[in-house]
C-alpha cells in the first residue's frame, strides 16, 4: 500500500514536456499572472496533445485469482472510455496497470503505439505522461489549495508552476481559494481541486477512478458535465472507472463493460443499450421483466404476446426480457388484464407493480408520474415489441448462480 501511495503521488509529477509552461507547449505564448494571482486567460483549460492508449491481451493474476483475463481495448486520442462493471470485475486493476502502479502478468500497454508495459519494457508512472484522479481526492491538508495543484509541476520553476496552477484553478472556478486550505472546501470543491491538479501537468492520458461517487446526485451531475467540458478543451484521452451505467452512458464516447476480469462488450452507449450482447449487459443498462419461454417455429410465446426469436432453433429454452419502460398501461378491456398492486414515486416517472394474467410473479412498469394509477386499479397491459430482448435461458441461470 505504501508503494501504491508513493506511485500515486509520483504519477502527478514530471509529466513529459513539463519543462515548458503549458502555454508554451500549446504554442500560444506565455500566460501572465497579475498582482491578484489570476491569469490573463481565465475560464479555459490549456490544450495538450491527443494521445492514444491501448491494451493488448492484458491479464493480471494474483496467485490463483485471475483479476484480468485477456483484455484488449483501444482508446483513440482525445476520447473518453468508461470502464463499467460491478465491484471486483477488474476495472481499477486495469486503471492501475495503465498508470504503471501495477505490472500486467501478460500482454502489453501502449501509449501512442509505444510499449510502456509488457514483456520488453516497463516505463515507470512518472515517465508516462499520465494523470490520476482518485475517489478520495488525495489532497494534502498541510498545503494550500494552490500548492496542492502545483505539487505535480516540479519540472517547472516555482513561478511557472504557480502560474499553471492558477490557470487550472481558474478553469474549475476556484481561483479565489488559491491561498486557502482544503479543509474549508465542500466535497464538490475538493473534487474540483483534484481535477485541477490532475489537468495542470497537461497529461496526454487522464485516469479517473470513480471520481464522482462521493458526491450527492445533483452535484455529481454538475461535476460530470464540467469535467467533460474540461476534457474536451484539453483534448486529453481519458478512462473513467464507474459502476453507474447512467454515468457511463452520459460520459463515455465508448463504454467497456467488464465482468469477472473479462470484457463483455464495448461500443457506444446506444449500441450497448439497444443491442446488448448477453443478458448481463441487458440487465446492466435496463430494468427488465424476465419471462421464461420456449422457441417454437422461430417464435417465443409469453402471456403478453408472441415475439420473433431470430437465431434460436426450435425447442430452445430462452428468457424473454421486457424493458420496464416499454410496458404500456391501457384501459381495462384492452391488452392483457392486470391489477395495480403498488406504486412507487421516482420523480419524473413512477414504478408500478402489477399482477398480470398469466404471470406467477409481479410485473413492473415505468410510466410518467402523471399517469400512475392508484393501487387496486384494473388496467390492461401491453408491451412494445421494440423493448423485447431474448437470450438463452442458461445465460440467466449461470449469472444467478455466480
Amino acid at each position: 500500500m505504501l508503494d501504491f501511495l508513493k506511485a500515486r503521488n509520483r504519477s502527478l509529477t514530471d509529466t513529459p514536456g513539463a519543462g515548458k509552461t503549458g502555454a508554451e507547449k500549446a504554442g500560444v505564448g506565455k500566460t501572465g499572472v497579475g498582482k491578484t494571482g489570476t491569469t490573463a486567460r481565465q475560464g479555459k483549460a490549456a490544450v495538450t496533445f491527443a494521445t492514444r492508449l491501448s491494451f493488448e491481451a492484458v491479464s493480471r493474476r494474483y496467485g490463483d485469482t485471475l483479476a484480468l483475463d485477456n483484455v484488449t481495448l483501444d482508446v483513440p486520442p482525445g476520447k473518453v472510455l468508461c470502464l463499467l462493471g460491478p465491484s471486483g470485475c477488474g476495472k481499477t486493476t486495469l486503471l492501475r496497470i495503465a498508470a504503471g502502479v501495477e505490472r500486467p502478468s501478460a500482454g502489453r500497454v501502449l501509449i501512442d503505439n509505444q510499449e510502456v508495459a509488457g514483456p520488453n519494457r516497463f516505463v515507470p508512472p512518472e515517465k508516462r505522461g499520465v494523470g490520476l484522479m482518485f475517489q478520495d481526492f488525495a489532497l494534502f491538508p498541510h498545503l494550500s489549495i494552490l500548492d496542492n495543484v502545483a505539487f505535480g509541476l516540479r519540472s517547472l520553476t516555482k513561478a511557472q508552476a504557480r502560474a499553471e496552477a492558477h490557470t487550472a484553478l481558474e478553469r474549475v472556478g476556484l481561483g479565489q481559494y488559491a491561498g486557502d486550505y482544503p479543509h474549508i472546501l465542500s466535497g464538490g470543491e475538493q473534487q474540483r481541486v483534484a481535477l485541477a491538479r490532475a489537468i495542470a501537468p497537461r497529461p496526454g492520458v487522464l485516469l479517473m477512478d470513480e471520481p464522482f461517487s462521493g458526491l450527492d446526485p445533483r452535484l455529481r451531475e454538475t461535476m460530470r458535465e464540467d469535467t467533460l467540458a474540461i476534457l474536451h478543451e484539453t483534448r486529453a484521452t481519458c478512462i473513467v472507472v464507474t459502476h453507474d451505467a447512467e454515468e457511463a452512458m452520459r460520459m463515455g464516447d465508448q463504454v467497456a463493460l467488464l465482468r469477472k476480469g473479462r470484457v463483455v462488450q464495448t461500443g457506444t452507449a446506444p449500441e450497448l443499450y439497444r443491442a446488448p450482447k448477453d443478458i448481463f449487459a441487458a440487465r446492466t443498462f435496463s430494468d427488465l421483466n424476465e419471462v421464461a419461454s420456449r422457441v417454437e417455429g422461430g417464435l417465443a410465446a409469453t402471456p403478453l404476446g408472441t415475439f420473433d426469436a431470430p437465431g434460436f432453433i426450435d425447442g430452445s429454452e430462452v428468457i424473454v426480457c421486457m424493458r420496464q419502460g416499454g410496458m404500456r398501461l391501457v384501459k381495462q378491456g384492452d391488452g392483457v388484464p392486470g391489477r395495480v398492486l403498488d406504486t412507487r414515486f421516482l420523480g419524473d416517472v413512477g414504478l408500478v407493480e402489477l399482477a398480470v394474467q398469466g404471470f406467477d410473479a409481479s410485473i413492473f412498469a415505468r410510466v410518467r408520474e402523471a399517469d400512475v394509477p392508484a393501487p387496486g386499479t384494473e388496467v390492461g397491459v401491453r408491451v412494445d415489441a421494440g423493448s423485447i430482448l431474448i437470450f438463452p435461458a442458461e445465460s440467466g441461470a449461470s449469472l444467478a448462480a455466480s
